[in-house]
């Protein structure tokens, strides 16, 4: 696989989460233009999702199945946080209904409380976005305010929803599910 020197760093039941590489970037570029994900977040270039790769401050993960089969990606900011707030600026899953995007949420969280040491996740969601604002909910965000019409898309203009979690209310959020977090971020 051309991918294996992208060591794993965290599983979950069924996933695996792995460092991004640059041949990863073609995959992931289609994704977040698939029709399925486009209305959900603003599309980046390869360019940009290569310039996270590099950066100290941001993680960019790859998600895969139990058969090393590509399941989504996420993307972290605010590693080098003086503040101990990680951002969960995006996560895409390519493989819809199979739970996989909950169970990557639930890794995530607690990659990032455990691993990382964070004191607050937050994220911004599209407010249209219900599918993914129940599932925030769900795991115990909590809906912090709405950044009124603040992104232009085409020739509307769109709002953010903020949400978040804190460190003491992330063990509502994971329940009983186990995952095995790697020392290396």
């Amino acid at each position: 696989m051309e991918n294996m020197e992208a060591a794993i760093f965290l599983r979950s039941e069924r996933l695996t989460y792995r460092q991004t590489t640059v041949s990863d970037l073609e995959q992931i570029v289609a994704v977040e233009n698939d029709a399925e994900n486009i209305a959900y977040i603003i599309p980046w270039s390869k360019e940009q999702h290569a310039a996270v790769l590099s950066d100290s401050d941001k993680k960019h993960i790859v998600i895969e199945d139990e058969h090393m089969s590509w399941v989504g990606y996420v993307i972290l900011a605010g590693l080098d946080s003086p503040h101990h707030s990680v951002e969960l600026v995006r996560i895409v899953i390519s493989k819809k209904n199979k739970g996989y995007g909950r169970e990557a949420i639930k890794a995530m969280l607690k990659y990032i409380i455990e691993d990382l040491q964070a004191h607050r996740i937050w994220l911004d969601v599209k407010e249209y976005n219900e599918r993914a604002k129940q599932l925030y909910l769900s795991l115990g965000f909590k809906q912090e305010g709405i950044l009124r019409e603040c992104i232009k898309n085409g020739d509307k203009y769109e709002s953010l929803i903020v949400m978040s979690l804190l460190q003491q209310e992330v063990t509502h959020a994971l329940g009983n599910k186990k995952t095995s977090a790697g020392r290396s971020h």
